[in-house]
């Protein structure tokens, strides 16, 4: 797997819309992940999405989500760079980097889907997240 960076949106309840919007503009195949679908059994929250992401022919790369249960939603202040990739591609230590001398946000440990992951607010104030894939 090759590391890649790209950006993620945060939305208000309808990220499913807007993502469905989106390929309808870029094409593609888009991907869509629902707090339900892992184990939230909170009913306005079940159907909401948890991930999305629309990938494109052109090799574009498009992430979302509905603002996650205890996050703010702020209009204007909805996009983080996100870095994903697998073990070894040194993003272990690109999280590190980021993460120090700014503030996490959650820290970099193996989550509910299984891979590593941390978000946090670099020092520049910048947000990002930074996901690695474990093996299956």
């Amino acid at each position: 797997m090759t590391s890649r960076l790209n950006p993620y949106l945060t939305f208000d309840g309808n990220a499913r819309e807007a993502m469905e919007f989106y390929r309808s503009v870029f094409g593609g195949q888009l991907q869509i992940s629902t707090f339900g679908e892992y184990g939230t059994t909170e009913p306005d929250l079940a159907e909401k999405v948890m991930h999305a992401m629309l990938t494109t022919d052109r090799g574009y790369v498009l992430m979302a989500s509905d603002t996650a249960p205890g996050m703010s939603y702020r209009p204007g202040d909805t996009i983080t760079c996100s870095l994903s990739g697998g073990e070894g591609e040194g993003l272990e230590e690109v999280w590190a980097e980021l993460s120090a001398g700014g503030a996490v946000v959650m820290p970099f440990e193996k989550q509910m889907w299984g891979d590593l992951y941390g978000a946090c607010v670099d020092r520049f104030g910048v947000p990002w997240m930074v996901n690695v894939t474990q093996p299956s």
